[in-house]
């Protein structure tokens, strides 16, 4: 069985919006979601950039007792969710009477572990914790919550893998489907936007030290990139099988047709060249494109580090050769999402190509000797494509690519 694997339903909870139609704006217009926090320089850390997220109210949506349960990235991934079930046309009452899945991408749940065991130490009792301290401090906790309240009935299963947690939990749902062992996938992926989430990042030099121009910090690709800037939020896609899609009416919006994946084996953060160049060859592979120069766009992991951004670059020159596919990484409006960014950016590239255009990679100037083998657009540009792929690399090697194109029938 090889089932036609398509997306129904998209939400987001992001520092460029929390609507679609937000984030559209935002990415047309090159408006960043990056800003200097004072509360970050008082704490001590090296940085203070990060991206301004806002905390969502779930009261009308979630009664108080479940909302113990919550910490910060699953209340994100919840809005997003609920968002994206909406747009694709699926209640509640469906929920209920049918077996869906979920997949979601989360690697860390610092704040609430955190806050959870000063109370312990500081009281000297374990029931200091709180009722929902466990359900909140545990890795799975986005999908157990999710899980639990939209009644879902099908796979539950959290993706841990750095910051290409989202990318693959999107390409392991589309593999379920594809086999004929899930109908309907919620996937996407969330990621805690408070300090402590990073502080430890911080700590190792990772950021960008421009903190006099917030909005020109990230600079994926440029000569004068210096760092990362942490960002947050959640983004959440429904994947279906085409079959189930048309039987129940659904809006059909494009369809997954490749995923690669692939592991640098090689040092726990300082990626090469090899690994990620495996993970675009078998995307490609795998989706059966004869011709490179059928994708129009790529939406680039690149995070604004040196060896990072430049060693991406060589990676898709060497599987693109001498055609020169646009290049952006819209993380230079966002900053790095991190275990939501695979998610995150399918949904910012389906925005470009239901639109239009490609936003330009913001406070691209000048390429450096190995950034210069790549097309890196520095500003929005009208476009008109039908299929993009989309990359994202993390932490111990692990690298995903996932391929995306219009539904034709």
């Amino acid at each position: 069985m090889s089932n036609r694997v398509v997306i129904t339903g998209m939400g987001i909870w992001s520092c460029l919006g929390k609507t679609l139609e937000e984030v559209r704006e935002s990415l047309y217009t090159g408006r960043s979601g990056i800003i200097f926090s004072q509360e970050r320089k008082d704490k001590g850390f090296a940085s203070a950039l990060c991206a301004n997220v806002e905390m969502p109210d779930l009261k009308p949506f979630v009664k108080r007792g479940p909302r113990q349960f919550m910490p910060e990235e699953a209340q994100y991934a919840y809005m997003a969710t609920k968002d994206a079930l909406e747009a694709a046309h699926i209640d509640q009452d469906f929920l209920d009477s049918h077996e869906v899945g979920i997949i979601y991408g989360n690697d860390s749940v610092a704040m609430a572990t955190m806050e959870s065991m000063d109370r312990f130490r500081e009281f000297g009792s374990t029931a200091a914790c709180g009722s929902g301290a466990i359900f909140q401090s545990m890795n799975s906790t986005v999908t157990m919550n999710l899980a639990t309240l939209f009644h879902l009935r099908g796979i539950n299963l959290t993706s841990s893998a750095a910051c290409a947690s989202s990318s693959q939990a999107v390409g392991l749902a589309s593999l379920l489907i594809k086999d004929g062992l899930q109908d309907c996938v919620i996937c996407g992926g969330a990621q805690e936007a408070n300090m402590y989430g990073v502080a430890s990042f911080d700590g190792i030099q990772a950021f960008s030290k421009r903190e006099s121009e917030p909005t020109k910090a990230c600079r994926p690709f440029d000569r004068d990139r210096d760092g990362l800037v942490p960002g947050g939020g959640a983004a959440t896609v429904i994947l279906e099988s085409l079959e189930h899609a048309v039987k129940r009416g659904a809006p059909i919006l494009a369809e997954v047709i490749g995923w690669g994946f692939s592991g640098n084996g090689d040092h726990i953060s300082t990626p090469n060249v090899a690994g990620p160049a495996r993970s675009l060859e078998l995307c490609l592979k795998h989706s059966g494109i004869s011709d490179v120069r059928e994708i129009g766009y790529i939406n680039a992991h690149a995070t604004s580090t040196k060896a990072g951004d430049g060693r991406e670059a060589m990676a898709i020159a060497q599987l693109f050769g001498d055609y020169r596919v646009p290049v952006t990484s819209t993380k230079s409006q966002t900053g790095h999402e991190m275990w939501m960014a695979g998610a995150s950016e399918l949904i910012y590239s389906m925005l470009m190509m239901q639109n239009g255009f490609i936003a330009g990679n913001i406070n691209f100037e000048n390429p450096d000797d190995e950034t210069a083998c790549i097309n890196v657009i520095p500003e929005t540009r009208e476009a008109k494509f039908n299929m993009f792929l989309s990359n994202s690399f993390g932490f111990g090697g692990t690298n995903s690519t996932l391929i995306v194109k219009e539904f034709n029938k």
